[in-house]
């Protein structure tokens, strides 16, 4: 089992944080974790991340100590959860002015752009976790020969449905903001939309393929 440590996180939280490797066993574990959290009455929020979760407490001051105590042992008895898994199916137009760090990604992977496209959709995605934005998948496992560094000068602005690879994860950002990713495509499809009952698309548990457009293949 991996080894754990809990900490306070500013006046309001605690966090559980697991040492490396990012196993999907492990995410398992944090997402049955963050369930069993959801009921606890003195849980404001559970924050779950890639090998770690947030705890927001009601009564900090009160509860903090207790919480580190109570999280680490909870953890220990945590079992895997085993959600209900959707193939969502995300179409793709990789390249051009739709994907501009393509080329990029290829010259890096000593690949072909057309093989980083079909590499990159030729894998069964599982989402880890929504962060940074709202509905935003990280994915795993993103090929090894696709890990590409996050760009040095971060763009002011990534268009909402980029397809990014950062380090050794890929994504795709909802929502149009500043970001460092390499953007290697852009999809249509919405991955938040505030208007409707269930606003995320995805859930941390989904299996997500993603489907190269013909006309954006190079």
């Amino acid at each position: 089992m991996q080894r754990a440590r809990c900490y306070l996180l500013g006046e309001t939280a605690v966090v559980l944080e697991l040492e490396p490797p990012v196993q999907l066993a492990t995410q398992k574990r944090i997402w049955r974790l963050t369930q069993r959290l959801a009921d606890v009455p003195e849980v404001v929020e559970a924050i779950p991340g890639m090998n770690n979760i947030t705890v927001v407490l009601r009564d900090p001051q009160e509860l903090a100590l207790d919480a580190i105590e109570r999280l680490q042992r909870w953890w220990e008895e945590s079992e895997a959860l085993e959600p209900e898994s959707r193939m969502i199916e995300i179409p793709v137009i990789y390249g051009g002015a739709a994907g501009p760090d393509l080329a990029l990604v290829a010259r890096q992977a000593s690949l072909t752009e057309k093989q980083v496209v079909e590499l990159h959709a030729s894998v069964d995605y599982v989402v880890w976790f929504l962060g940074f934005q709202p509905g935003f998948p990280y994915l795993g496992t993103l090929p090894a020969s696709l890990a590409t560094p996050r760009r040095a000068e971060p763009r002011v602005r990534v268009p909402a449905g980029s397809v990014g690879i950062g380090g050794t994860q890929t994504g795709v950002y909802p929502l149009e903001t500043p970001g460092g990713w390499n953007l290697i495509g852009r999809t249509d499809v919405p991955l938040f939309n505030p208007a409707l009952p269930e606003p995320v698309l995805l859930r941390p548990g989904d299996t997500l393929r993603f489907i190269p457009r013909k006309e954006g293949i190079c």
